[in-house]
């Protein structure tokens, strides 16, 4: 048994509207098929797989969920190209990022955080990475 891919995680949003437009305005994941399943929220995909759920506020909710640190959940991370043209569309927005080099192979990193306070690792590959 390996495990081969990242089917999603899940979010249980502050602000399901405000969270959502983070992902498909900032990371440019697009909206796509949901099921029915009676409470709001949303499904993001790469590619053809639903990588990111997004749920809203349900009945059986004990309080309103607060944003802040990640807590146990750390960080998740996407392999990304384009480069130069994240960067520019963070900045537009007005997302701070950290950047990281990766000293072996020269892959670029970038740190973030959604409107959760949840981490976000954006991975670029090695023909992308300029010293700047």
């Amino acid at each position: 048994m390996g495990l081969n891919a990242l089917n999603h995680f899940t979010i249980r949003t502050a602000d399901l509207e405000r969270t959502k437009s983070f992902y498909t305005e900032i990371l440019g994941l697009p909206v796509g098929y949901r099921p029915p399943l009676g409470f709001p929220g949303y499904w993001l995909y790469c590619g053809d797989v639903p990588t990111v759920h997004l749920i809203g506020p349900r009945e059986s909710d004990p309080a309103p969920r607060a944003s802040g640190p990640t807590g146990l959940f750390d960080h998740i991370a996407f392999s990304c190209t384009g480069l130069a043209e994240m960067r520019a569309n963070l900045a537009k927005h007005g997302i701070a990022y950290e950047t990281r080099i990766i000293p072996r192979d020269k892959q670029t990193q970038l740190f973030l955080h959604d409107p959760d306070g949840i981490a976000v690792e954006l991975n670029f590959p090695p023909n992308e990475t300029t010293e700047a």
